[in-house]
């Protein structure tokens, strides 16, 4: 669609769970994800319930054009003004993708002009928007483009009852290996069908996270999630079972999120002494097979970190293709900030070398102290 550019447009705030155009313009746009869904933006507000500024740009008769969901963040402290670190007006915290959904780059450039206006009328405040393309503040004086991480995605046939088949012959002897291991040694997939499945999940998350040297979100946060979007069928939880004469226990799962053409996954559990059951093999093989007998297009399998070579091998082994993520600042800043703020925060690395003797809920209160400043 492109806009005539004699119509007059305008931006205004409007609220994403009162207003049902928001909902309707997420859900009819090609380019729509589900963390610009009110469902996800809700659960953000209930995680920490930050200061929120729901941006649209409409035209005369109250048709919307685009949208931009931002939330403030408060920054680590002692962090200054540092780019990663410091306080930001943000499309999204905490979420890997989001930024402006329009359906023209005029659209765009209004979105984010107000949004640069916003934060620069605040102290210390800098604009964060994240997004999958490299041209999203063309023509906008101020903005720079930061290249982020890599995303992987495994593209599928987009048919009903197609089988997902990987191409690469020694990748599928390879899953079909560990798949078969896990199966005949009793492990089985299901969905979760209650909150008690949920907790017991995020009990292996927090053991999962403190294994990854990572920083675990709150229970809260998914409690949302499930309350919000299982219902809505926009969340599923595939847990792993182990099944032996003495009954059956649950030794891993992940959440993903089906919406539009895509389904994502976003966060993974699995207990340390059963990674030799194979729970993480059985459990993606299960939901991409699930996502290509339903006809969806893609299965975003998520972000990975610079150097983790590991993780990024066992993506690919999917047959998923990398594409680039990015990062858009107002104002700009040197790119040497990015290894530098490494050096600067030295003691989280002292912190992460004791974080795998931490209890579980030792783990958990630091985690939810930390993320309340992201």
């Amino acid at each position: 669609m492109q806009i005539d550019c004699s119509v007059k447009l305008r931006v205004v705030e409007i609220n994403p769970w009162e207003d049902s155009r928001w909902e309707a313009f997420v859900t009819g746009h090609p380019d729509g994800t589900i963390y610009h869904h009110p469902a996800w933006l809700k659960a953000l507000e209930r995680e920490y319930k930050q200061r929120a500024v729901f941006l649209a740009c409409e035209d005369p008769d109250g048709n919307l054009l685009g949208i931009l969901p931002l939330l403030y963040t408060r920054g680590l402290p002692l962090s200054g003004n540092r780019p990663l670190t410091g306080p930001r007006l943000s499309s999204l915290p905490r979420t890997p993708l989001a930024g402006p959904l329009t359906v023209d780059p005029v659209a765009t450039a209004e979105l984010l002009r107000e949004a640069v206006r916003r934060a620069t009328a605040e102290p210390r405040i800098r604009m964060q928007i994240k997004a999958h393309c490299g041209e999203v503040s063309d023509g906008i004086d101020g903005i720079a483009r930061k290249p982020w991480r890599v995303s992987y995605v495994v593209r599928l046939a987009g048919r009903p009852g197609e089988t997902y088949t990987i191409a690469n012959s020694q990748n599928r002897s390879s899953i079909k290996r560990a798949v078969n291991k896990g199966l005949v040694n009793g492990v089985r997939t299901r969905s979760a069908e209650s909150e008690a499945d949920l907790r017991v999940w995020y009990g292996m998350y927090l053991e999962t996270m403190r294994r990854n040297l990572a920083v675990a979100r709150p229970y809260r946060f998914f409690f949302a999630l499930w309350e919000l979007m299982h219902s809505k069928n926009l969340m599923r939880l595939i847990l792993a079972e182990h099944h032996t004469d003495e009954g059956s226990r649950i030794i891993g799962g992940y959440i993903f999120f089906a919406f539009g053409h895509t389904v994502t996954y976003a966060f993974g559990a699995s207990r340390t002494s059963d990674l030799f059951l194979r729970p993480n093999d059985i459990i993606l093989w299960q939901a991409i097979n699930d996502a290509s007998q339903g006809g969806f297009h893609f299965v975003d399998l998520g972000e990975v970190p610079e150097g983790d070579d590991e993780l990024a091998r066992f993506k690919r082994k999917w047959g998923a293709d990398p594409v680039r993520l990015y990062r858009y600042y107002y104002p700009d800043f040197p790119d040497t900030e990015r290894s530098t703020n490494k050096i600067r925060y030295a003691p989280m690395c002292l912190a992460k070398l004791i974080w795998r003797h931490m209890p579980l809920t030792m783990t958990a209160w630091l985690g939810d102290c930390i993320y309340g400043y992201l």
